[in-house]
């Protein structure tokens, strides 16, 4: 028989599609894991943003993994409230971020309840090269390969990097 823990085990350990190297509980977006005494196992996960293209790879990985582990009854459940920030990125997960080049976002602004606000502009810290470690750097373009991410350049190693936004 495979217990509650196992299933929150099994969910803790699949990787997210879009940042391999950060599972969906080091990327802060798995709620909760529930197991009733049927087996039936509901997960309930948190986009980044609502619009995230990932969500269906990340629900289907979420029922593979699941399913393989013995858990034949699966519904991944997916919740807006409150709505994900950066913060809630693991220690662990911004640690693996900059090892894999990508520097991890700060702390995420301050913000009142009700709608968030998207506000575009210039950050207002430095960010640190995740190769060599210089704030010596420059924004190239507000959007990378993913909405949550930013293209920007180290100006004493030279090397582009990716840098998570704060949201």
């Amino acid at each position: 028989m495979v217990t509650r823990m196992g299933a929150r085990a099994v969910a803790e350990a699949v990787a997210d599609p879009e940042l391999p190297m950060l599972t969906l509980a080091d990327l802060g977006i798995l709620r909760d894991v529930e197991e009733d005494a049927g087996g039936r196992v509901v997960v309930t996960i948190t986009p980044t943003y609502s619009g995230c293209p990932a969500m269906a790879a990340i629900r289907a990985d979420l029922s593979a993994a699941l399913r393989t582990a013995g858990y034949a009854d699966v519904e991944v459940r997916t919740v807006l409230t409150p709505a994900w920030t950066t913060d809630w990125i693991s220690e662990s997960g911004k640690r693996k971020l900059a090892e894999a080049g990508i520097a991890p976002p700060g702390p995420a602004p301050a913000r009142r309840r009700g709608p968030v606000p998207l506000t575009l502009g210039m950050p207002g810290r430095r960010v640190v090269c995740p190769v060599c470690r210089s704030d010596d750097t420059e924004e190239l373009s507000a959007f990378g390969a993913t909405a949550c991410k930013a293209l920007w350049r180290c100006r004493a190693c030279g090397e582009p990097f990716e840098r998570v936004k704060e949201i």
